[in-house]
């Protein structure tokens, strides 16, 4: 009875970890695969440098003709040996299956066709914004492709530092390293795509998580709250506060809303308080229940 509860428990626990990191599954490996497009696609067949691992691995091949996805798979494994103790175990898991299917696609997809575009410009600009589509996927869902995201986060556990700061002065070497492969206009159009990048990387982390920090300072303050937790099914927060003038007490209700109930609320108030005084502002990033999970960082 025993074993067969423990067996039971075990197989509970197992769908509930395959449910809980399915969506990640999904993310990285769709994030992956439109990431190596970009490279393969459109970085590659143009003679574009790029960034981190990847860059030195396009390097390897514009040099030696060497494919990319062993000098991709060789330098992670290197790196996770590295930096073995470090690292969380879902953090090396997900990189593990990061960088296998990095490493395979890349094979796979090595020779794709791709569009003959004459203006490298926008060649380097759409490389870059797929490329930041693809890796915003990957990161937004807690996973990694190796590269300079294990050197980081070794350095940051071991050491303390500044993980941006580390991760630019590693790019700039890669692209400083490859004006002499493919020549200072080549190494240029390489900057532009990098930029473009990390514009939509960044942008593609932000954008399922921003929300609208409001602040509502009304005398209607318990109708208000209603509205906001019975109909938009939103917590609140509220904070004591005083009247700088009158002296009155005038609770401030703190609320994290999307922009579409935003204007709903800026709506309920014109019609039910029109002398409420509303904050809004910009919440880039929001952790918590309701939101974005611990368990994504």
């Amino acid at each position: 009875m025993d074993g067969s509860f423990r067996v039971k428990w075990q197989g509970l626990r197992l769908a509930a970890l395959v449910r809980a990191e399915w969506p990640t599954f999904v993310s990285t490996t769709l994030g992956c695969l439109i990431l190596v497009v970009g490279i393969m696609g459109f970085t590659v067949p143009y003679r574009f440098p790029d960034s981190g691992i990847t860059g030195l691995a396009v390097l390897a091949n514009y040099v030696w003709n060497i494919s990319p996805a062993w000098v991709v798979g060789l330098a992670n494994v290197a790196l996770l040996a590295w930096s073995w103790k470090e690292l969380s175990p879902r953090f090396v898991l997900w990189t593990i299956y990061g960088v296998a299917l990095l490493t395979v696609l890349m094979k796979v997809l090595e020779g794709m066709p791709h569009p003959v575009i004459h203006d490298r410009l926008l060649v380097a600009i759409l490389a870059g914004v797929i490329k930041g589509i693809g890796g915003g996927m990957v990161f937004r869902s807690g996973a990694s492709l190796g590269g300079t995201d294990i050197i980081v986060v070794a350095l940051r556990k071991r050491y303390g530092v500044e993980v941006g700061k580390y991760t630019f002065y590693i790019n700039l070497g890669v692209l400083t390293l490859s004006a002499f492969v493919v020549g200072i206009e080549g190494a240029l159009f390489g900057l532009v795509s990098v930029y473009a990048n990390g514009v939509v990387t960044d942008n593609v982390l932000s954008s399922f998580d921003r929300r609208r920090l409001v602040f509502i300072v009304s005398k209607e303050s318990a109708s208000v709250t209603r509205y906001l937790t019975d109909h938009m099914h939103r917590g609140v927060t509220v904070l004591s506060g005083k009247g700088g003038f009158s002296g009155e007490d005038r609770p401030t209700l703190l609320c994290l809303l999307t922009p579409r109930q935003t204007m709903e609320l800026k709506h309920y108030l014109a019609l039910n308080d029109p002398r409420a005084f509303m904050v809004v502002s910009e919440a880039s990033e929001v952790l918590g229940r309701g939101f974005k999970g611990w368990k994504e960082i």
